[in-house]
Parts: C-alpha cells; sequence; structure tokens
C-alpha cells in the first residue's frame, strides 16, 4: 500500500543528515508533487551534509599537523569586552577521530546551535577543563593578565595533561607546554572552535543566573556587552555587584 504523503513528510523530518541518501533512495521514483519536493529537499540536505564535512576536514589542519604530539589542546576565551562578570577560559583535548560537524567560531553559531554543540563536545571530548578570572580580578591585575590566568586555570583543570596547546592569537605566559598561537584560530582548528563554545556556553549561562539577580541590568540579554539598555541602566542605577569597575567609568560618576 502506498504510503501516504503525510506519513512521508515525518520520515523526512525524523530522518538525521546521514539518513537522507536512504531516504532518496526509497522515494526519488515516487512521482507525486509532494513526495519530489520532499526528495528535493533531501538532496539539498545531502549537499550541505557533505560541504560540511569538508569544512571540518579543512578546520583539522593544525591537528593533523602537529598529531605526533599526542593530546593536543584547543584553548580560548569569552568575555574581554564585556562591562560585567567574568572573563572565561576553556581548553579542550577531542579524540583524534573526532567526528563532531559544525564547530567553529561560537559568535558564528546560533544560541541554540552552541547549546547542542556543548552536550556533544562535553560527551565526546577526552577532557574538557574551564577556568573563570573575576570582575574584581579583572580590575586588580587587567583584562590581559586575568585571560591569561583564567586560560592557566583551564589548562590546570584538565584530567589530562596535554601535549600541545593551539591557541586562539595569544601565547600564554607561565605555561611549560609547547603552544601554537593561531589568528583567528576558532575558525580555523576545531579544537580551539570547540574551546570557544564551551567558554561561550558556560558564561552566557552564567550571565543568564545573574540576570535572576540584577534583573534591572538585563544581562541574560545582553550578557554584560556594553549594549543600549544596559548602558542606559548603569547610568540609571549605578554599577551592580559584578561590574568591572575599571570599565565603566566613561558611563558612571563614582
Amino acid at each position: 500500500m502506498e504510503k501516504k504523503i503525510g506519513e512521508i513528510k515525518n520520515e523526512f523530518k525524523a530522518a538525521c543528515e546521514s539518513e537522507l541518501p536512504v531516504f532518496v533512495k526509497t522515494y526519488e521514483k515516487d512521482e507525486r508533487s509532494g513526495v519530489q519536493a520532499l526528495v528535493a529537499k533531501a538532496k539539498k540536505g545531502i549537499d550541505a551534509y557533505e560541504k560540511e564535512k569538508q569544512r571540518t576536514e579543512c578546520m583539522k589542519k593544525y591537528e593533523k599537523e602537529y598529531a605526533s604530539f599526542g593530546y593536543i589542546c584547543g584553548i580560548d576565551e569569552v568575555g574581554r569586552g564585556p562591562l560585567a562578570g567574568p572573563v572565561v577560559a576553556s581548553a579542550v583535548i577531542l579524540p583524534k577521530d573526532c567526528q563532531i560537524l559544525y564547530l567553529n567560531d561560537s559568535k558564528q553559531l546560533s544560541e541554540k546551535k552552541r547549546e547542542a554543540l556543548y552536550d556533544v563536545i562535553m560527551k565526546e571530548a577526552v577532557a574538557v577543563g574551564i577556568g573563570y578570572a573575576s570582575h574584581e580580578r579583572i580590575d586588580e591585575i587587567n583584562i590581559l593578565q586575568a585571560t591569561y590566568e583564567a586560560m592557566r586555570q583551564a589548562i590546570g583543570s584538565l584530567s589530562v595533561q596535554p601535549d600541545l596547546l593551539l591557541n586562539d592569537a595569544v601565547t600564554i605566559p607561565g605555561v611549560n607546554i609547547r603552544q601554537v598561537p593561531i589568528i583567528k584560530g576558532d575558525a580555523k582548528s576545531v579544537s580551539i572552535a570547540a574551546a570557544s563554545i564551551i567558554a561561550k556556553v558556560t558564561r552566557d549561562r552564567l550571565m543568564v543566573t545573574y540576570d535572576k539577580t540584577y534583573p534591572e541590568y538585563h544581562f541574560a540579554d545582553n550578557k554584560g556587552y556594553g549594549a543600549a539598555v544596559h548602558i542606559e541602566a548603569l547610568k540609571k542605577h549605578g554599577a551592580s555587584p559584578i561590574h568591572r569597575k575599571s570599565f565603566i567609568k566613561h558611563f558612571i560618576e563614582e
């Protein structure tokens, strides 16, 4: 008995990317226009999936180049620019045969995609480390030194000792592991991209919790960055306990 188009549509929606070729093979000879439209969508999905696999392979360039070093760790941070909250760093060691797709600079991904990839990375990674430098620490030693401190903390919290660090642009002082700084590394290395995603999701979730304590600053939406609504709230209410005093001198009077 011929399947109804609605049933085939549900099959298409339920199919993961790797199952689309089977869907096409099953229904490409069905002449009904509705089915042919679904087959066309499936073919586009297959093409996009293959392109993503190729893009991801290109992002393994550094991991392949330094494969002889053993455990390769990607390092990245999030939160150097905000007016409030901590800077968060992440260190991620992916497996040698990592097959995770869609890894990219966290800023290029939607919140939904970042959240989904966060779960995949945490499940698949050999090790994940996270480091924080508080707003007080940022004011005390400056944002660059605080960022380095958070990165060292992230490396130190790994359950596995890395043999090589792939860093997004910087060379971290005080670390006795070989480092390879890569400009815009979060868009060029799967390991750095993974670290970027973990750091971004971790910090964003933290700022959402702060929003419950300090709702007048809208941290859930602006994540502490200098959005107009945030600056307006800062001028109206003054600094919250999590604001970086060294960052907000232009917006409020002491």
